[in-house]
């Protein structure tokens, strides 16, 4: 049987759909794979993705491919997928999730709180950008976006004091001495379905039993609830909003927080379910969320 894998063309993208693609080699001989790099919206443009709405900026043209048997499985970083989509492709399986945090990296400074006065931080995300002034009022966020190395070297070269990313893409790279410190989902939540792959194919496929072989139970139950509650909210990619999601002592938690861009207010709940009840876990922590005033918060955006 022979198997098309879409991915995006950068150094992660390729690592990640190339371990998706080892795993399966590994469980199904005869089978024959092949990738298929793919330009995104979010490839192809500079600046803010802000303007865009966040939505479908780097998924979008692989779920364009599935739909017109290009290729066969897409493999998205499940953060940038929307909560919604065409009705054709389904989320098959998410492997075991990475690790969930973010991470600072930075020239002088090992923590979050060594870092000077007015120190400037790299980072195009809104949900980051309101954690981090929650913390820290003082520092000043500057819009940032491109790959990883680009990023760190904004740093490197002095530009910034430091940067904000996810532990999971330096994780995958072979990076994680380039970090500075982790910071705890205690102190900013990620994003939803930050650190897991969405592996997604037409509903029809004759492939999708060998791909559903890869499906790690805890993550597609935890990712779920996440992306519930982040539809619940009528958050895109670009939401001020942070959510995680994990099993403890066979019970799912939920956390979920939504801020200010400007930091001034962080609101944090938490629920918990069954695992089998994931969805209605996301949308339950959605209504105490926005009993407790996050709604004003999800119509804020930083500017572009």
């Amino acid at each position: 049987m022979r198997l098309t894998i879409g991915t995006r063309g950068s150094q992660l993208a390729l690592i990640q759909a190339e371990s998706v693609r080892d795993q399966l080699l590994a469980q199904h001989t005869g089978l024959e794979i092949r990738l298929e790099v793919i330009r995104t919206l979010g490839d192809r443009t500079r600046g803010s993705l802000r303007r865009f709405g966040g939505r479908g900026v780097f998924t979008s043209e692989l779920q364009a491919a599935l739909l017109d048997g290009r290729i066969h499985l897409a493999v998205h970083s499940l953060k940038d997928l929307p909560t919604t989509g065409p009705p054709q492709l389904v989320l098959v399986a998410t492997p075991p999730r990475e690790d969930v945090r973010d991470v600072l990296v930075a020239q002088r400074a090992c923590s979050l709180d060594e870092l000077p006065p007015g120190a400037t931080v790299g980072t195009g995300s809104p949900r980051r950008q309101a954690q981090l002034l929650a913390l820290r009022p003082d520092l000043r966020p500057v819009d940032l976006r491109g790959n990883l190395d680009t990023r760190i070297t904004r740093v490197t070269d002095g530009e910034l004091d430091a940067v904000v990313l996810a532990a999971a893409g330096l994780h995958r790279l072979g990076w994680a001495g380039r970090i500075s410190a982790y910071l705890q989902p205690e102190q900013m939540l990620p994003a939803p379905g930050q650190a897991a792959l969405g592996l997604q194919m037409r509903a029809d496929a004759d492939q999708a039993p060998l791909v559903q072989a890869l499906n790690h139970p805890h993550t597609f139950q935890a990712v779920t609830a996440e992306r519930a509650l982040l539809a619940a909210l009528g958050g895109g990619c670009h939401a001020p909003m942070g959510a995680w999601g994990r099993i403890r002592a066979g019970m799912l938690l939920l956390s979920g927080a939504v801020g200010n861009p400007d930091g001034s207010r962080v609101v944090r709940r938490i629920c918990r379910g069954a695992p089998e009840a994931a969805a209605a876990l996301g949308h339950r922590l959605a209504a105490a969320l926005r009993a407790a005033g996050a709604e004003p918060m999800l119509a804020e955006r930083p500017a572009p």
